[in-house]
């Protein structure tokens, strides 16, 4: 079968697409014909050695669809010929944060692509509980653009920051694939969503998304224009996941007894913090990784409902996956780019 793999760390060059062995099930285990792979920030990391992977060569990919092809012998929930996404994250199923439904918790928590090999290749196996169907409306392109953003966006509105119907939000970079599942999140529970973006082009299409104010981050300060938008209050919760850049304004942002929840530092990870409105007005800090197993299940119902739609910005043919990684780096996409066999 064909995959691509890294041998070392560097730039898209390093991306090669070469034959390897077919992988084979274990009796736990499910055989995925790999139908779509989308693209996320982790993959450019680790192409770059940020962090390293146990060993080379590694293959890239957490965000996974396909078709199941055969299924190991003590499998029963999945059948061959099923479509069916696959959960980004698997853990142990056996540790105390496992069995108590915090599996994006424990110890050997990690995603494909990064402890295990990924998807952008053919062929991949995986174990069972990892295995969701999909419904024939939703196809595979699609299907591959939902987990990871959807899971992570729902774990930091609703399992960190106790979003609740009807308060104000503001979403940092709405063009990315977790912002634009943000937006569409805190809407489907009827919340004023504040977006922000670089440029007309991606400020139109987060409106359209459903964010009733766009800011561009680029042009107009964030914390200003969320202070005339709500009154000079400020808003409930704020979703970053930019880092440096834009902390000081996401931040000053915050309403009395906000809540700042991120899960990722594209532009930077040192940061100035000033604690004085931390504690005088009621505000919390959080942090959010990945989500839980029953957490992507509960989102993926709305996925499968029409009720939350997954933005594909380009798909690319698997063997062009430099060409893809070149277009997410540049920071030209609204949404998920995805690689397809």
């Amino acid at each position: 079968m064909k995959a691509v793999r890294i041998h070392e760390y560097g730039g898209p060059e390093v991306l090669k697409y070469e034959d390897i062995e077919v992988p084979t099930p274990k009796p736990n285990e499910v055989l995925l014909r790999v139908k779509a792979c989308a693209l996320n920030h982790l993959d450019l990391w680790i192409r770059q050695g940020l962090p390293k992977v146990k060993t080379l060569p590694h293959i890239l990919g957490s965000d996974i669809s396909g078709e199941v092809t055969a299924v190991g012998e003590l499998c029963w929930r999945v059948k061959p010929g099923q479509r069916v996404l696959l959960a980004p994250g698997v853990s142990c199923r056996q540790c105390e944060q496992c069995v108590s439904g915090n599996d994006n918790q424990c110890r050997q928590y990690t995603l494909f692509g990064s402890g295990v090999l990924g998807g952008n290749r053919e062929y991949i196996t995986a174990p069972e509980y990892a295995v969701i169907p999909i419904p024939d409306s939703l196809g595979f392109e699609e299907a591959a653009a939902a987990p990871l953003v959807f899971l992570t966006a729902w774990h930091m509105l609703f399992g960190r920051a106790g979003l609740q119907a009807g308060e104000d939000v503001l979403v940092l970079a709405a063009s990315s694939g977790v912002g634009m599942a943000a937006v569409q999140l805190a809407k489907l529970f009827h919340c004023r969503v504040i977006a922000t973006a670089g440029g007309e082009t991606k400020m139109a299409k987060a409106k359209a998304l459903g964010a009733d104010h766009v800011i561009d981050h680029y042009k107009q300060d964030i914390a200003a224009e969320v202070k005339s938008f709500t009154g000079k209050r400020g808003v409930d919760v704020v979703f970053e996941h930019v880092g440096a850049a834009t902390f000081a304004g996401s931040t000053a942002s915050l309403a009395s007894g906000g809540r700042w929840v991120t899960c990722g530092i594209t532009t930077g990870y040192d940061v100035k913090l000033d604690l004085r409105p931390l504690f005088t007005k009621h505000q919390a800090l959080l942090g959010s990784f990945m989500g839980t197993l029953g957490e992507l299940h509960r989102v993926l119902k709305f996925v499968f409902q029409g009720k939350l739609k997954p933005v594909v910005d380009r798909v690319y043919p698997m063997q062009e996956i430099a060409a893809a990684h070149q277009h997410l780096e540049n920071k030209e996409q609204f949404g998920k780019v995805v690689v397809v066999p």
